[in-house]
């Protein structure tokens, strides 16, 4: 267990390194920020004095490794865009990413295995129709929409939640639907066929041969076997959302947390507060990671992470 945690996270730090480099070399690419920062009058002598005071006079190679010590020691400048340091912002914001990805995933996960396992119990069954309608359903609308209709008939049409911000339960309800239905729709399907995959297998036959009561056949075997592939698409949601998906649920909402900042970073050029998101967003991608192969190994201990 020891060197398998050792090499997962010498792993991590080449994707971390990986990814900021990509992000490092795009946003000198795609953008100047001494245009967006300093108004239209200002002389040469001003852009190259900013520009020097920025750092951005250096080779490209002299800014990365200026770059990766200042990264080592988390610091990673002042926003070019809110004038204080950009971790500071992100470490501000983060906490209301978290609450939504926790609130929706939650949610996608309490009811869609549930729901995928009563499907499964009888295939072309009355609930397995209407739990595979719903999860078509839940597949095909786009997550935007998905939002606006929300909001159209829960905020504005009976008047239930807010339509837009954060601070009480009440403005969480509607993003985290908006985040954890598609999810769930997803998790009930897979549910749904890893475990009528499991409940045809030979040893559920044979249980069932001896006379084992069906719940204790489900729950006890069958569930815990379907769970190993359930749980790597679960861990793939967070990561997606993670990595994109919440800055859609946060622009519809106008949700405060690093979906919008880092869309603000992007529409000010902000490479400084760009960078410390993608630092965080990939930092958080490796321990999702990690703590899914433990988790496999919790629920299936044959499993070996060596």
């Amino acid at each position: 267990m020891a060197q398998f945690l050792i090499r997962r996270a010498l792993q991590g730090m080449l994707v971390i390194l990986g990814v900021t480099l990509v992000v490092f070399v795009a946003t000198r690419m795609v953008g100047d920020p001494v245009q967006m920062m300093l108004p239209l009058s200002a002389s040469a002598e001003q852009r190259a004095a900013f520009s020097q005071q920025l750092g951005l006079d250096q080779p490209l190679g002299t800014q990365f490794l200026a770059f990766v010590g200042d990264l080592l020691r988390f610091d990673f400048g002042d926003s070019l865009w809110q004038r204080r340091p950009a971790i500071e912002i992100v470490l501000t914001k983060l906490p209301r990413t978290l609450e939504l990805i926790a609130a929706g995933f939650g949610f996608a996960v309490i009811l869609g295995v549930p729901l995928g396992a009563l499907a499964a119990m009888r295939p072309d069954g009355l609930w397995d129709r209407i739990i595979v309608s719903l999860s078509l359903i839940g597949l095909s609308v786009p997550q935007f929409w998905l939002g606006l209709i929300l909001v159209m008939v829960f905020a504005v049409g009976l008047g239930l939640f807010p339509t837009s911000g954060s601070g009480s339960l009440s403005h969480l309800v509607l993003p985290a639907l908006t985040l954890g239905i598609p999810s769930m729709a997803r998790i009930m399907m897979l549910t749904r066929s890893s475990v009528i995959a499991e409940l045809n297998q030979q040893y559920v036959r044979t249980a069932r041969a001896r006379g084992l009561p069906f719940a204790h056949i489900l729950f006890g075997h069958a569930m815990r076997n379907a769970l190993v592939p359930v749980l790597t698409l679960a861990g793939w949601e967070v990561i997606s959302a993670w990595a994109g998906y919440t800055v859609v649920v946060e622009t519809v909402f106008a949700w405060p947390g690093l979906g919008m900042t880092a869309m603000g970073a992007i529409n000010h050029s902000d490479m400084f507060l760009l960078q410390a998101i993608v630092f965080v967003v990939a930092l958080g991608i490796v321990l999702v990671s990690l703590l899914l192969d433990l988790l496999y190994k919790l629920i299936d201990p044959r499993i070996d992470l060596a």
